[in-house]
């Protein structure tokens, strides 16, 4: 009868370690899964505070699929690559960029999004700058856990930065940018049992930029731009004030990188080709099951990410539940085209593409602008390709400029 048992017990271990590999309720990744498969499992998004830092705020850049490190210098650098303001024809610009948001959804909400931009060429080899980015929420009904409204504020976001970019060389420059960050989305009132308050942040961006001219057979000029961005590295935020460091988000710290080239056929026709790569560098949310035995959460793939914010700048390169494959996922891309005729009408489109499994933001863009004397008038479209609708479908973005 021992035996039996001893037998059995075997049995039901061996067989019991054999599903224990191949099954697994809470989706955690097998050996046995093909990466489309691990995929599959961790659709896993990477989520933050302030996301707004991250919307193309003008119809130029948005209209060319986003893309704005790489691209000429002009008023609105100061979003994608401030250190291409040295490089700038032009002595002083300033820009205004109006884009109503989420207009797919409902036209009622009243949400938008408005642009400030300038820039002032102190010397040949020194530029400053300053930006205001203000995002509106609209109107936003809070309810009780009866359905029942008790309050319907307008919570509103912004961002202040500063910049100082300076030439190293004649055709490399750097760019520091310090930011202030204000984010009111709760309009302190109190929520969840949190005593509500604005969320702020200090932030900063360090950029770079090389642009090279040179001579190429059967063109009248040729120019090559390399842009780099790391936008965004600051503490983490909060709208409670009573929360624990482990409770608050992320900034959309963001690494971008670009790579242009303009081809000047002859005096009146100009034609750029710019392709572009941004990675969030924020840490991938782990995936946690709980301990049958002490009845605590604990991480069953992927890395821990209550981290700081410099640790998780770094830890975001390697720390992906599903491994390498879910790495290469957090990588978007872009591409975009931009004519130009002499200086004076030109016209863009672009795409961007997301990963399914990390936000499946997948657009066209197209732009058109005019640029006659001291001003410039930029308007572009977006058109959605993804295959669930996609709430920025339509969105239309309008920007006035002068350069002096």
């Amino acid at each position: 009868m021992k035996k039996i048992l001893l037998t059995a017990g075997i049995l039901i271990a061996i067989i019991s370690a054999s599903y224990a590999q191949t099954y697994n309720p809470i989706g955690q990744v097998t050996s046995k899964m093909s990466e489309s498969q691990k995929m599959e499992k961790y659709f896993n998004p990477i989520t933050t505070a302030v996301p707004f830092l991250l919307i193309a705020p003008d119809a130029r850049g948005a209209g060319i699929g986003d893309i704005g490190s790489c691209s000429s210098p002009d008023a609105n650098s100061q979003h994608y690559n401030p250190s291409k303001y040295v490089f700038s024809k032009s002595k002083f610009g300033i820009s205004f960029s109006y884009s109503p948001w989420l207009t797919s959804l409902s036209k009622q909400l009243g949400i938008n999004l408005a642009y400030l931009a300038t820039y002032w060429k102190i010397t040949d080899m020194d530029a400053i700058a300053f930006s205001l980015r203000y995002f509106h929420l609209g109107k936003i009904d809070f309810t009780d856990e009866y359905g029942q409204i008790y309050a319907s504020p307008s919570p509103n976001e912004f961002a202040i930065d500063f910049t100082y970019a300076r030439k190293l060389t004649d055709v490399f420059s750097m760019a520091i940018t310090p930011r202030f960050i204000y984010s009111n989305i709760t309009a302190s009132y109190d929520m969840y049992n949190s005593s509500g308050k604005p969320g702020l942040a200090g932030a900063a961006d360090l950029s770079m930029c090389y642009e090279q001219d040179f001579r190429t057979k059967g063109l009248e000029n040729s120019t090559v731009r390399l842009g780099i961005n790391i936008s965004n590295m600051g503490n983490k935020m909060t709208y409670s004030s009573n929360a624990s460091p482990d409770a608050r988000d992320f900034l959309p710290a963001n690494l971008k990188i670009g790579l242009s080239y303009t081809m000047d056929f002859d005096r009146y026709n100009k034609l750029t080709i710019m392709g572009e790569m941004n990675k969030l560098l924020v840490p991938t949310p782990p995936k946690w099951d709980t301990d049958t035995t002490t009845h605590g959460r604990v991480i069953v793939a992927g890395i821990d990410n209550k981290v700081s914010s410099a640790q998780g700048i770094f830890q975001s390169f390697y720390d992906a539940p599903a491994g390498f494959m879910e790495e290469l996922y957090e990588f978007s891309w872009a591409y975009g085209i931009e004519y130009s005729y002499n200086d004076l009408l030109f016209v863009r489109t672009g795409g961007f593409f997301e990963s399914k499994y990390k936000g499946n933001r997948k657009f066209l863009t197209f732009g058109a602008g005019i640029h006659y004397n001291i001003f410039q008038i930029d308007v572009s479209y977006l058109f959605a390709v993804s295959s669930q609708h996609h709430p920025l479908e339509h969105t239309l973005r309008f920007t006035l400029s002068f350069d002096l």
